[in-house]
């Protein structure tokens, strides 16, 4: 089946201790849709501006992202501009430019409207809304946010949660929502908020699952090829919706399935600048990392 995501698709300036890359593809929708489409069509809604180059729209088409529902409008595309610093753990912001993202109203096509599995990136959550009130029956909603969002769009942000599926946030982003210091306790506050299930993503320290039926906690996998972890998270979670679009079926064997392809997946991403590693990703590479990976976890 196939999956629709509702995200950024940005010119990213990125610096770490290992260089620098000017200008790259980059976005919430742009890191999901690498990893998504190792296992199911991705239909990708996002807006740029008359700068973005075609080169980049000709790359996604040829990664197979169907793009009926990326605006190109008037306007400069959104531009992020960070470093990385130390254990490369947190990004520090330098510039943000929104451009045409804050006029942007996602819209998709007739076709596009029933598709089941919706994933909605870290975008404006009203702009969640109104892409998901367009949507026919949804069978599998996931969304993502951040602590802008989590700070000044609170209410929109709780409103949106009671008609998602699963919530995904890092472990910031949910102790902030939830109020609580400890994860377990902040996974069951959310999951009280309406989400049937919470991830919670905690970087090196890897992620926690959370649902009335079952909790499961997986580790990072383990590299010491560390060189931009932009968009790490956007991948776990192309990676999770992806197998799981392709699964068809959600259960508690899936799911873990799916939380170990999303680590793999994000494990590719951080070994080189921008999309550099991903765009080259094939599912025998996943397949490969992925049995050592549980060789690595299995006692």
């Amino acid at each position: 089946m196939s999956i629709l995501v509702l995200g950024t698709v940005a010119l990213d300036t990125v610096k770490t201790p290992f260089g620098k890359g000017k200008y790259m593809l980059g976005g919430s929708a742009a890191h999901f849709s690498m990893a998504a489409r190792l296992f199911t069509q991705v239909n990708l809604v996002a807006i740029v501006g008359e700068d973005f180059p075609e080169k980049y729209i000709d790359f996604l088409r040829q990664k197979g992202v169907i793009l009926t529902s990326l605006i190109k409008s008037k306007g400069e595309t959104f531009k992020w501009s960070g470093e990385y610093r130390g254990d490369l753990n947190t990004a520090l912001t330098l510039s943000t430019e929104l451009g045409v993202l804050s006029a942007f109203k996602p819209t998709v096509s007739k076709e596009q409207r029933g598709i089941k599995n919706i994933f909605l990136a870290n975008i404006d959550p009203d702009l969640q809304s109104h892409l998901l009130s367009h949507m026919r029956s949804p069978q599998l909603v996931a969304s993502d946010s951040m602590n802008y969002w989590i700070n000044n769009k609170r209410r929109p942000l709780l409103r949106l949660l009671k008609q998602v599926d699963i919530y995904v946030a890092n472990d910031q982003e949910a102790r902030s929502l939830s109020g609580e210091v400890n994860l377990i306790k902040a996974a069951k506050s959310l999951r009280s908020r309406g989400p049937k299930m919470i991830l919670i993503k905690k970087g090196e320290h890897g992620v926690l699952f959370y649902s009335d039926k079952f909790i499961f906690s997986l580790p990072a996998y383990p590299t010491d090829k560390v060189i931009d972890p932009t968009g790490a998270g956007d991948t776990f979670a192309g990676g999770f919706m992806g197998y799981l679009a392709k699964a068809k079926k959600i259960n508690a064997l899936n799911l873990k399935r799916a939380l170990a392809y999303g680590t793999v997946a994000a494990s590719f991403n951080i070994e080189d600048f921008g999309l550099k590693r991903t765009a080259r990703l094939s599912i025998k590479d996943m397949e490969k990392r992925l049995a050592r990976f549980r060789n690595l976890t299995l006692f």
